[in-house]
């Protein structure tokens, strides 16, 4: 059955604008991003082919062109669409963190290291390099790995906190494993970067682990 006869009150759309996106699930979300279905199938039973496929909609922003492509009823047109709005939001949050103190934002800057890194097939690691006032300046993806590990230089870490004139710097890498709890390399790495940055007067004010749906905080773990 098409949308347009189901009850207003249950259209997407419509539901959206009398009760908030937050009130939509997953597949009715997604189908507001489709806009239309295929032959035999709706916007939302299209997206709940999606999700299905993908399993969430982590796994599905985190797709290759050419997976996502490979969909009956998805091409290119869509994969650069979604994309975009996945780097929309990203700028959002990050346009958020800069215009305070990321300490006081702290669930902008976790929701922004959560689009960042979820879904990501290999190890990434990241600063966000702030000034005086804790607000950020950049953020930068330093260092890539495979799926088990990535090589972090503290030397390099120290020489792009200099160039950017950072006060403090907050780190995140992603477990694709999806398990979030810091391995004893995490924290040794850790307690480096810590100890070098030091020396330049620059303050690491946390290192966050994101795995699956969550995100784990080392100084809220008390292991800084």
């Amino acid at each position: 059955m098409s949308i347009l006869n189901w009850p207003v009150g249950e259209r997407p759309r419509e539901k959206l604008l009398t009760r908030g996106a937050s009130a939509l699930s997953d597949a009715e979300l997604l189908a507001i991003f489709l806009r239309t279905g295929v032959v035999g199938k709706s916007a939302v039973d299209l997206a709940r082919d999606l999700l299905t496929r993908f399993g969430n909609l982590t796994q599905l922003f985190a797709t290759s062109e050419k997976s996502f492509c490979q969909t009956h009823g998805m091409g290119q047109a869509k994969y650069v669409q979604l994309q975009a709005v996945m780097e929309m939001s990203r700028r959002a949050l990050q346009e958020e963190m800069q215009a305070g103190d990321a300490l006081n934002s702290p669930r902008a800057v976790r929701d922004y290291l959560q689009l960042l890194l979820r879904g990501r097939a290999q190890e990434v690691f990241v600063a966000l390099f702030l000034d005086a006032q804790h607000r950020v300046i950049v953020s930068e993806e330093l260092f890539h790995g495979t799926l088990t590990q990535t090589s972090v230089y503290p030397r390099e870490v120290v020489k792009r906190a200099l160039h950017h004139n950072a006060a403090a710097v907050l780190f995140a890498h992603n477990h694709p494993s999806g398990v979030a709890e810091p391995s004893h390399a995490d924290e040794l790495l850790t307690a480096a970067l810590k100890q070098a940055l030091a020396l330049v007067d620059v303050r690491v004010l946390d290192h966050f682990i994101v795995a699956g749906a969550g995100c784990l905080s080392f100084s809220e773990k008390g292991l800084l």
